[in-house]
């Protein structure tokens, strides 16, 4: 009852569709979220040894003490890469206020090499023929789970309870996060994830699919969290052949979860979860994947 109401709040508070979820400088907080930046410390590993570096990340959490399950939510790449740094903190706000609403602690880290936090670019994939993958999603990994070890030590979050949830670059990052198997991580969400797209120069056909294929096995191996993959049809990243196709590549590694492949969704299925006026497809899918794993609203 209390999913239909929230369906049917969100169609009426929903006029208009947004085109992306945006990385943004808005210096306003939402009250409401109690949304507050925060810095997350990490170790980085480089050429002359290790340094220690800081994260931008943004916290929101609903009323109360808690201690609150908690999603950590990944941000996407650009396809210019000229376009990483022009922003600042991602803002998704209509699909936060979703997660809070169903009693979620929501962290959003900004990966290195991108907006607020800024710095070196550590998720580069190398040339389109021969991208390693497995290395890209091993260094945006590092970023997220740096995140859960600080969320850790917040007194209103559910340690034991972690959910990785991400969009395109973000969803793939959640992937290979998973592969280290974090403590407290109960489930996986991955929006329509991948690396190689561009809709513009080669629609719908990812660069070196097959490397792709290889990683999420490699990455499925060593996974113990059940995953849920939400795709579209019309994604003009990722077409839904390659998409199917990594999949079972997850299953075949020993991989969990469960594949939902959405009818055509607008103009580029690939932004459905960016989209304010998709919530209501999504919404229900999540909300029956983790329902039986974390305790939600």
């Amino acid at each position: 009852m209390r999913l239909r109401s929230l369906l049917g709040a969100l169609a009426l508070l929903v006029t208009t569709a947004t085109a992306t979820a945006t990385i943004t400088h808005a210096a306003e907080l939402a009250a409401d979220l109690h949304e507050t930046v925060v810095q997350v410390p990490m170790t980085e590993k480089g050429f002359f040894g290790t340094s220690t570096r800081e994260l931008v990340a943004t916290l929101y959490q609903p009323d109360g003490a808690g201690p609150f399950p908690l999603i950590v939510l990944s941000h996407g790449s650009p396809p210019d890469p000229r376009d990483r740094v022009k922003t600042g903190r991602y803002r998704a706000i209509a699909q936060i206020r979703t997660f809070v609403d169903l009693g979620f602690a929501v962290i959003v880290p900004i990966r290195r090499g991108f907006g607020a936090t800024g710095g070196t670019y550590a998720e580069d994939y190398g040339h389109c023929n021969g991208a390693d993958y497995e290395a890209a999603g091993n260094a945006a990994a590092q970023d997220l789970l740096a995140t859960i070890a600080y969320a850790d030590t917040l007194p209103q979050i559910d340690r034991e309870h972690v959910v990785l949830v991400g969009q395109s670059a973000g969803g793939f990052a959640s992937l290979a996060a998973a592969s280290f198997d974090p403590p407290g991580l109960v489930a996986v969400v991955n929006f329509s994830g991948g690396r190689g797209g561009d809709p513009v120069k080669h629609p719908g056909v990812p660069c070196a699919p097959e490397r792709m294929t290889s990683a999420i096995a490699h990455f499925a191996s060593t996974t113990h969290a059940p995953v849920l993959w939400h795709y579209v049809e019309n994604d003009k990243f990722f077409g839904p052949d390659y998409t199917r196709s990594w999949f079972a590549s997850f299953q075949q590694a020993g991989g969990k979860g469960e594949f939902v492949m959405e009818p055509a969704w607008g103009d580029n299925g690939h932004l459905m979860f960016a989209s304010r006026d998709a919530i209501p497809i999504w919404l229900p899918h999540v909300h029956d994947f983790l329902a039986p794993i974390v305790h939600i609203r």
